[in-house]
């Protein structure tokens, strides 16, 4: 007979952990199985080199949103003024460089702070005046959309200058020469990327068990650690096989790193879960819930911004209906990766994995030929049943 030390320490088996992990492991399977669905539906041009590329590049700004939603989302609050903002920051962006002539550091350094005080304006009515973030990003949305026309006169601005293009547009310099069209530098940074991640889940598997908290069973981890690595290892090829790495991808990757580090390894991302959870609770424990809240705000304008300037770098261009729609597939892509409409349940990874599965049914239902008017309902019907599963998950 097992000690209750012995039990807690001791992985679950079979049945039983499946049951336990059905939010964390659901919809990385159903983003496999979406992905094999489309390469065998559209012939084998999903995971053309091409093709994934263009997914990473079309998915970057649902991708960095997404972090920052995933913030708000834990809290228990909603912005929908992202797109917005993404858009009115694209506007300014071009009112700098292109209408002013604003040097590209400054330029970018003025909308990412735009974007933080944007953000920081309706954390404010959020956190401190209790209004409902649903209210507030609302007006937020409305009032930013409007700003966004004003400042480019319905009008279209660019082109911007080409080193502020290769923020989207721009590939990592090649350092070894493979011939063939093959970029040997990328696929190395793929396969370094890749055990990095090996490692840390090794590092983090150990510190788990030396803690007695329990862990998933050694063969699921060992199996599932090298699926994993073959799978960013043939990504890593493909992207290799086109045009190697885009800058994009590498601003993406430090910002998963950043986050998920931020999210499972201080004391602040902690906290933040914990005001999900139970704010009230929190607040008694004190954490400074209020505080935290107006912050998860400034972020997620960060973020926005820093979207924004992606956008318009991509488009090469500032439009006046850049951004339109935009929250929509963040919120989505949140809810679909295992975060909570309750708050205090979400991970990064989810996010990421929501977006990007948000991102492969967008790019293949076009590739099939299926119109937008569907592309919608197919997109609801899935939000749907990711958040019927989050309801039953909360039931159990």
């Amino acid at each position: 007979m097992s000690t209750p030390q012995e039990a807690i320490s001791s992985p679950k088996t079979g049945t039983g952990f499946w049951k336990d992990n059905l939010r964390d492991y659901g919809m990385l399977i159903s983003l496999i199985a979406i992905v094999i669905f489309f390469q065998i539906a559209t012939g084998g041009i999903l995971l053309k080199p091409l093709n994934v590329t263009n997914i990473v590049l079309q998915n970057s700004y649902i991708v960095i949103m997404a972090l920052g939603m995933l913030m708000v989302i834990v809290t228990g609050h909603i912005d929908l003024s992202v797109g917005s903002v993404a858009g009115f920051i694209g506007g300014l962006a071009g009112l700098l460089m292109v209408k002013w002539g604003v040097n590209l550091a400054a330029a970018i350094f003025i909308c990412l702070a735009v974007g933080g005080v944007i953000g920081g304006i309706q954390g404010y009515f959020v956190a401190y005046f209790k209004i409902p973030s649903f209210i507030v990003t609302l007006a937020g949305m409305l009032v930013f959309r409007g700003l966004m026309i004003a400042i480019l006169g319905s009008q279209a601005i660019g082109p911007f200058p080409p080193i502020f293009q290769k923020l989207s547009s721009g590939y990592v310099a090649e350092l070894i020469s493979a011939g063939s069209g093959f970029y040997a530098t990328s696929f190395i940074v793929g396969l370094v990327l890749a055990a990095f991640l090996i490692w840390q889940n090794f590092k983090s598997r150990s510190r788990r068990i030396a803690h007695d908290v329990e862990s998933e069973p050694f063969s699921f981890f060992v199996a599932k650690n090298v699926l994993v690595f073959m799978a960013i290892a043939y990504v890593a090829f493909l992207i290799s096989s086109h045009r190697g790495l885009p800058n994009v991808l590498i601003i993406m990757a430090v910002l998963i790193v950043a986050y998920g580090f931020f999210t499972n390894r201080t004391i602040i991302g902690r906290q933040i879960y914990a005001v999900g959870g139970n704010a009230r609770a929190a607040e008694l424990s004190g954490i400074k819930t209020t505080r935290l809240v107006f912050w998860t705000f400034v972020n997620m304008g960060v973020l926005a911004a820093l979207a924004g300037l992606v956008v318009a770098a991509r488009l090469n261009s500032a439009t006046p209906k850049a951004g339109t729609g935009f929250e929509l597939d963040v919120i989505a892509a949140c809810f679909i990766g295992g975060a909570s409409a309750y708050g205090g349940v979400g991970k990064v990874t989810g996010a990421v994995i929501g977006a990007f599965l948000m991102g492969v049914m967008n790019n293949g239902m076009s590739i099939l030929g299926i119109g937008i008017d569907y592309q919608q309902v197919i997109k609801g019907l899935v939000l749907l049943g990711a958040v019927c599963v989050d309801v039953y998950n909360q039931r159990r």
